[in-house]
């Protein structure tokens, strides 16, 4: 199963574990997005992030749709270098547990999802940080 985590927060005032964090994550500015595997460690590094990130189980389907909007290899979209059935093939083998990197880039650079944020300072019920039980309809907005 794969974790969607999107940063929503910016860089002011970062204690730098956190930042060290957002870092290894490769979450280097607002609206990025990547997807990771669902591990204690991965976990571990969310937990700290709670108050920066917005993270969620997602669909393979959602997969898909970043994959054909959003992914790159290289200076290329995925969608010039491959058809339709190649990318569900890949999101397919992505959601197994194959590593990202050996077919996009790691990081999907997402727009503002459209409708704005509901609160960048609250979690998840009432605003938008933190733990979600489903993430793929932020990430709809935000394709």
């Amino acid at each position: 199963m794969k974790i969607a985590v999107v940063r929503v927060r910016g860089r002011r005032s970062l204690k730098p574990k956190i930042k060290k964090t957002l870092e290894l994550l490769r979450l280097n500015r607002t609206n990025h997005c990547v997807l990771i595997e669902d591990s204690a460690q991965n976990k571990g590094m969310i937990s700290l992030l709670k108050d920066y990130v917005t993270f969620g189980t997602v669909s393979e389907e959602v997969v898909v749709r970043l994959l054909t909007k959003r992914g790159k290899k290289g200076s290329k979209r995925l969608s010039e270098l491959m058809d339709e059935k190649q990318i569900k093939e890949t999101a397919k083998k992505i959601m197994e547990g194959a590593k990202l990197k050996d077919f996009v880039d790691p990081v999907f650079v997402l727009r503002p999802p459209s409708k704005g944020y509901k609160d960048i300072k609250r979690h998840y019920p009432e605003g938008d940080l933190g733990a979600r039980p489903d993430i793929s309809p932020l990430l709809k907005r935000m394709l």
